[in-house]
């Protein structure tokens, strides 16, 4: 080990307490010194991703959440629906740290080779808790950053790219020729957008507005489809038909989208079909819903046929499932392409402090397009 670093850190703890209330606050502990094969990371920049706000979250009403604060600073607190409490059981009395991912600098290193030689490197890491200003994770878990790339450019360098390189990788592994993809005009869905570009994947965007398609059309999107707009369900027909897509991945999670995407899958093949069958086309779809930004239930309509899939996709147990071989060629990809390709694109960066602002937390908290919130562990 070498540098100096100090004592104590500071981070962002979540913690659900016996009274069915949720607490956000910034605790200080001790800084861990790295082990043998271990780095000591000052975070300099991690995002807000959907999947941070549901561990930071979890199912507490905002729109009663109080901000105050004490000797040791800023707290959040909010009810939890008694639904939501009781699914949360596992995780009562215990303060959770948060933070999928982010990037810094490694100030100190554990004595082997592979730890020593990240030592002073701008690395990004996909580590959990990484709401913090330092964090010790394995020297294996990092991923060294191009010289002279800021940690910002490389906060976001694996949860998105590596889902939307997942979404590749099933699409191909499936024989599915085309994807069907909600909540595309989100970092992840203009990452999955650039991919399959880039690799000749024909990609049916599914966005809400019109500023949203505008956005898309801009780079180079094929198909964008706006469900705000009339007759939106028979342009995904359209689209569908043109490019035979059987495979779609779904942010949304609640509501209707998943099952009307599987319904215009299944009309656009019966209208192919040059005999009737009772049971449908009999053509194999499959939907995966990987989010929930709508959280009330997922309604799946008539006029599916029978012989579709909705299932759920988390990128980190679908990668357990690829070889090593597989998995080292989606990192290397992101880490040579993670300026162009897999750029994120940020509304604002906030200090650990600022993210327990109340309005900041309900700004970011909306997951609306184009208001991605940055922590900066380092501004206080």
């Amino acid at each position: 080990m070498s540098a100096t670093y100090p004592a104590h850190t500071r981070l962002i703890r979540s913690l659900i307490r016996e009274d069915k209330t949720l607490e956000l606050f910034v605790e200080e502990q001790p800084t861990r010194a790295p082990g043998a094969d271990e780095v000591l990371i000052r975070v300099e920049a991690a995002p807000i991703n959907p999947s941070d706000l549901s561990l930071l979250l979890a199912t507490a009403d905002l729109g009663r959440a109080e901000q105050s604060s004490d000797e040791h600073g800023p707290k959040i607190t909010a009810p939890v629906p008694e639904r939501g409490f009781a699914a949360m059981q596992a995780r009562v009395g215990i303060p959770m740290a948060v933070g999928n991912e982010g990037a810094g600098t490694v100030v100190a290193a554990g004595d082997s080779p592979e730890a020593q030689a990240l030592l002073g490197r701008t690395v990004a890491v996909m580590g959990g808790g990484m709401y913090a200003e330092y964090r010790t994770v394995p020297a294996s878990a990092c991923m060294v950053l191009p010289e002279g790339t800021p940690a910002a450019a490389g906060a976001a360098a694996f949860v998105n790219p590596l889902t939307a390189l997942s979404f590749l990788e099933v699409a191909r592994s499936g024989g599915h020729p085309a994807i069907v993809h909600t909540a595309a005009a989100s970092n992840l869905g203009r990452m999955l957008n650039r991919i399959c570009l880039a690799d000749e994947m024909p990609l049916i965007n599914v966005v809400r507005s019109p500023e949203q398609v505008r956005l898309l059309r801009a780079e180079g999107a094929q198909y964008v489809v706006d469900t705000s707009a009339d007759g939106w369900f028979e342009q995904l027909v359209e689209a569908i038909s043109e490019t035979d897509a059987t495979l779609g991945f779904d942010a949304v999670g609640g509501g209707r989208l998943a099952g009307d995407i599987l319904a215009a899958m299944e009309t656009a093949a019966s209208r192919k079909l040059t005999k009737y069958s009772r049971y449908g086309s009999g053509k194999k779809t499959h939907v995966y819903i990987y989010g929930r930004l709508d959280t009330s239930p997922t309604t799946i309509s008539s006029g599916i046929g029978f012989a579709w899939n909705l299932s759920g996709f988390l990128m980190p147990t679908y990668l357990a499932t690829l070889d090593e071989a597989t998995r080292n060629r989606m990192k290397e990809r992101v880490a040579n392409e993670l300026t162009t390709t897999f750029a994120s694109h940020f509304a604002e960066t906030v200090s650990l402090v600022g993210a327990l602002e109340l309005d900041a937390l309900r700004t970011y908290s909306a997951r609306a397009t184009g208001a991605k919130y940055l922590i900066d562990p380092s501004l206080g």
